[in-house]
């Protein structure tokens, strides 16, 4: 029986041969765990699988290092180190992609850290704090684990390289001058996707970038917060023009020039706009309407806020921690020194607003707790747009008081847009008990928000009632004392305005006083409550000091 292999020499050649698959297995999974992490943040930033048709630069040099670095310690500190960059480049691809969708420009490393702070606190409010947490906890479960393996496919393609350095060192020359190539040519497989990819490369070299932007930026930022002109001015020359009248800041959640303009949905706001003008004029108003272009985009509401109150350009959280934290002239501010009590109205809080006392120094705050609201929520909206108006009128402007200035925010027109309200009589409204069946009627945003074409839709209907109900309270209440500034905050989500679309939203002031109009005829808005397409856009932090202007003595 001598041409029979012995039972050892059977176990040796199976596991010699288990062996060699397990090896191949392996480096198979480590070949595609490299490639797909390289050229992960390309498709992230597409959105499109197609980019991984491409040659990843970073995995050739990553490979080149460590399969000729003859110390077995410095191999794993460097593929550690790359690693930990491939992942970075994939999280920051990701957290781009996520803020250009919702607010409008890719995550600033410098300045958007309290931004990712809040996008946790939306995600704790939408999930309950255990799922947050859960979620927050699986994320850097899944990147330790991912840089893990990334590493290690890393030091095992290197062995695998390094047992045929000639071989190896042949190979990867050609791949490298092949992209080297491919780059300069431009050569694409997919239209829009060049060959050669460089993403981490990239997103470092634009991340670096941000530095520098953001350094300018805060710099100018500084040097306009540096002085005041409207600080010192004294009360007597304040707002002379509006002695004696109610004024009401009013901001539209979302509503952006997408909603009055060239879009799928504009028309049925361009109808309730329309409509609205001749109510107006009925009852003998007169309202002069342009352009703002607002430091935000899609939300971070407080923003445009802070932009409009203290003519500084607010565009980031950190800036507005550094304004609200010091003692910046303020329009609220403007008012109280020249005699009116101040008020802000933010329906969607549920707790005092500790910077509307210390920085804007209201006189009074009424939220969702204090305004008698017992009606149901919809959805982010946890009091109507009707019932905010209804509330104020009965328990500000009708009773006896001295002139008041008021924020109010209206955010029915809040994403996710659905379930909405419907205009209900103004007799009828009473502590908002008779919204009780209107959120059923609706459809939820889990079934709105499958197809956008019917999430612009929604968001279309939100405006015709935020406007509507504007609309509706002027004319049942007849105020010949009240002035107007109605706005939008910020454009809706890329999910309705689109890519790249613009920071512009409608601004429109509302009077029965000709005077008070007169005073801002030279700013050559168009009249009405719709303005077009060549009304006159101004910047958001330039309307403080022209209304000021306009408006003093």
């Amino acid at each position: 029986m001598s041409g029979t292999p012995t039972a050892p020499a059977q176990r040796s050649s199976t596991r010699t041969r288990a062996r060699t698959v397990r090896t191949a297995i392996a480096t198979v999974l480590s070949a595609i765990t490299l490639f797909v992490v390289s050229l992960a943040p390309g498709v992230i930033a597409s959105g499109s699988a197609l980019a991984l048709a491409r040659i990843p630069l970073e995995s050739i040099l990553a490979l080149i290092v460590l399969a000729f670095v003859p110390w077995r310690w410095v191999r794993r500190i460097v593929a550690t180190v790359v690693a930990v960059v491939l992942v970075l480049a994939t999280l920051t691809a990701a957290l781009d992609r996520g803020f250009t969708a919702t607010v409008g420009r890719p995550f600033d490393v410098v300045t958007g850290w309290p931004e990712l702070v809040d996008g946790y606190g939306v995600v704790s409010d939408a999930t309950g704090s255990i799922a947050a947490v859960a979620i927050l906890v699986l994320v850097v479960v899944a990147t330790a684990g991912l840089i893990v393996a990334v590493a290690a496919s890393l030091l095992h393609l290197a062995a695998i390289l390094g047992r045929g350095r000639r071989i190896s060192l042949i190979g990867v020359s050609a791949l490298t001058a092949g992209w080297v190539v491919l780059a300069l040519v431009g050569a694409q497989l997919v239209p829009g996707e060049p060959i050669a990819a460089s993403d981490s490369v990239a997103a470092a070299v634009a991340k670096t970038d941000q530095l520098g932007a953001a350094a300018r930026s805060q710099a100018a930022f500084d040097q306009a917060a540096a002085t005041d002109a409207y600080a010192s001015q004294p009360a007597s020359k304040l707002l002379t023009g509006l002695k004696g009248k109610d004024v009401i800041v009013a901001f539209i959640e979302s509503y952006g020039q997408v909603a009055v303009q060239n879009t799928p949905f504009s028309s049925g706001v361009d109808a309730v706009l329309r409509t609205g003008n001749a109510q107006l004029a009925a009852k003998g108003y007169s309202e002069r309407s342009a352009f703002l272009t607002s430091s935000t985009f899609g939300g971070i509401s407080w923003l445009a806020h802070s932009t409009l109150q203290t003519g500084l350009w607010i565009d980031s959280q950190q800036k507005y921690d550094q304004v609200t934290s010091g003692i910046r002239f303020t329009l609220s501010d403007a008012f109280r020194k020249g005699g009116w009590q101040t008020i802000s109205d933010v329906p969607s809080d549920t707790k005092t607003w500790p910077v509307g006392r210390s920085f804007y120094h209201y006189g009074s705050q009424l939220n969702a707790t204090n305004v008698g609201y017992a009606g149901p929520k919809f959805s982010y909206a946890r009091v109507p747009d009707q019932y905010t108006w209804s509330y104020f009128q009965q328990h500000e402007l009708a009773k006896p008081h001295k002139p008041l200035m008021a924020e109010i925010d209206f955010v029915s027109s809040h994403t996710p847009w659905t379930p909405l309200p419907n205009l209900v009589p103004w007799a009828s409204v009473g502590d908002g008990s008779i919204y009780d069946p209107q959120p059923a009627q609706g459809l939820p945003p889990s079934v709105v928000w499958q197809d956008p074409r019917h999430v612009q839709q929604v968001y279309g209907q939100s405006i015709e009632y935020s406007m509507s109900s504007l609309f509706s309270f002027l004319t049942t209440f007849d105020d010949p004392n009240l002035v107007l500034v109605v706005l939008g905050d910020h454009q809706p989500a890329t999910e309705v305005s689109g890519t790249g679309a613009n920071h512009d939203v409608p601004v429109s002031i509302i009077s029965k006083d000709p005077a008070v109009m007169d005073r801002v005829s030279s700013w050559k808005w168009e009249p009405g409550m719709l303005p077009s397409a060549a009304a006159p856009v101004w910047r958001m932090d330039a309307f403080r000091d022209r209304f000021l202007a306009a408006y003093g003595g």
